[in-house]
C-alpha cells in the first residue's frame, strides 16, 4: 500500500511539474507569406531561442487575403506584424492595436519606374500610372501624393493609380509607368525578368522623407492590462530580436531556414538569401525599442492627406515602451 501511494504521489508532483514547466502558447500572424522578410521568428524558433524562455510560437504566414489586423480581432492571433500605417488606421476604425516593438528601423518601399517613361522627379508623376498596393498599403502613397499637392483622381494634372497586384507585371507590361517595390523583394523581380538596374529609376520613400514605420509587433491593447500576458510579450520580442541578430550574422544559414519553413516550395534559395542581405539593412542596429521620434514622424506623414488623411487625429496609447523596457 504505501508503494502504491508513493507511486501515486510521485505521479501526481511529476505531472505537476510538467504542468508547470508547460510553454506558454503564442500565436504570431505575418502579414505576408512566408519568406526572408520574417527570417528573425522562424531563426528564433528553428534555433529553440523560444524554448528557452518557455513559449510554444506558431507562425501563421499571411496571403493576400489575410488582414492581420482582423486575424487578432477575431482571437486568431496573440501577436501580428503590421505596417504602421495600416495598424493606426485600423486602430482609429476601432481595432485597438497598440505597437511593443518595432524591429524594423528604416523602410523598404518605393516606386520603381521604367527610365524610358521620362519620370526623374516625383513632380513628374503626374498624368502617369502608378502601381499602388492597397489592403493598407496605400496608405503611405496616397499621404505623400497628398503632401505633393498630387491628386490620386485620374486627372490630367493628377495620377491614375493602377491597384497592382502582389507582382511586377504591370511594370513588365507597360501598363503603368511606375509600381510599387520592396528594396528586398519586388525590386529584384523586376531585375530577374531581365530589366537592367540602368534601366530604371526609383524613389524610395526613405529618401523622400515621407517614410512609414513598417513590420512593428501590435497587441490588443487590453491584453497589456494582464501581467501574465506582459511576461509572455517580454519573453517573446527578447527571443524574436536574438532571432533577428543571428540572421544578421549568418545571413545564409537565416535564408535556409526560412526556405525549409516554406510549405509552398514558391521561394528560390537565390532569391531568399539576396533578400535576407536587404533586410538585414532595414533591422540593423535596432533591439526592438520604438524610437518615439519615428512614431511621431510617421503619424504627421499620416496626417498630412488633406481632405482624405490616413487618420484624423493624432492616436492616443497606440505604442508602449512596457514590453523592451522590460526585457
Amino acid at each position: 500500500m504505501k508503494k502504491i501511494l508513493a507511486l501515486s504521489l510521485g505521479l501526481a508532483m511529476g505531472l505537476a511539474a510538467s504542468t508547470a514547466l508547460a510553454a506558454d502558447k503564442l500565436t504570431l500572424q505575418l502579414k505576408w507569406v512566408t519568406q526572408a522578410q520574417f527570417a528573425g521568428y522562424y531563426v528564433a524558433k528553428d534555433k529553440g531561442f523560444y524554448d528557452e524562455v518557455d513559449l510554444d510560437v506558431e507562425i501563421k504566414p499571411g496571403g493576400p487575403d489575410i488582414a492581420p489586423p482582423q486575424v487578432i480581432a477575431g482571437g486568431g492571433a496573440d501577436v501580428i506584424i503590421e505596417w504602421m500605417p495600416a495598424a493606426l488606421a485600423s486602430r482609429e476604425k476601432g481595432v485597438p492595436l497598440v505597437n511593443i516593438a518595432q524591429p524594423f528601423k528604416r523602410s523598404g518601399m518605393m516606386l520603381t519606374c521604367l527610365k524610358e517613361s521620362g519620370i526623374t522627379k516625383p513632380e513628374d508623376f503626374r498624368g502617369r500610372t502608378l502601381g499602388v498596393w492597397f489592403f493598407g498599403n496605400e496608405y503611405p502613397f496616397l499621404s505623400w501624393m497628398s503632401q505633393l499637392g498630387i491628386p490620386t483622381d485620374g486627372s490630367d494634372n493628377g495620377v491614375t493609380v493602377l491597384k497592382q497586384g502582389f507582382n511586377v507585371d504591370p511594370l513588365l507590361q507597360k501598363q503603368a509607368d511606375c509600381i510599387s517595390t520592396m528594396t528586398y523583394n519586388e525590386y529584384w523581380q523586376v531585375i530577374d525578368a531581365g530589366i537592367a538596374a540602368e534601366d530604371l529609376i526609383t524613389f524610395q520613400y526613405e529618401d523622400q522623407g515621407v517614410a512609414t514605420l513598417e513590420d512593428g509587433l501590435y497587441v490588443l491593447e487590453a491584453d497589456l492590462d494582464d501581467p501574465k500576458r506582459v511576461d509572455m510579450f517580454q519573453r517573446f520580442v527578447k527571443a524574436s530580436m536574438k532571432g533577428w541578430k543571428f540572421a544578421e550574422e549568418n545571413p545564409d544559414e537565416a535564408a535556409e531556414i526560412v526556405l525549409e519553413n516554406d510549405a509552398t516550395g514558391a521561394q528560390t534559395e537565390e532569391h531568399q538569401k539576396r533578400m535576407m542581405r536587404e533586410i538585414n539593412k532595414l533591422v540593423a542596429g535596432s533591439d526592438g525599442t520604438l524610437d518615439p521620434a519615428d512614431h511621431d514622424r510617421t503619424v504627421q506623414s499620416l496626417l498630412a492627406g488633406g481632405s482624405d488623411p490616413v487618420i484624423t487625429k493624432e492616436p492616443e496609447g497606440s505604442h508602449t515602451d512596457k514590453i523592451t523596457s522590460g526585457m
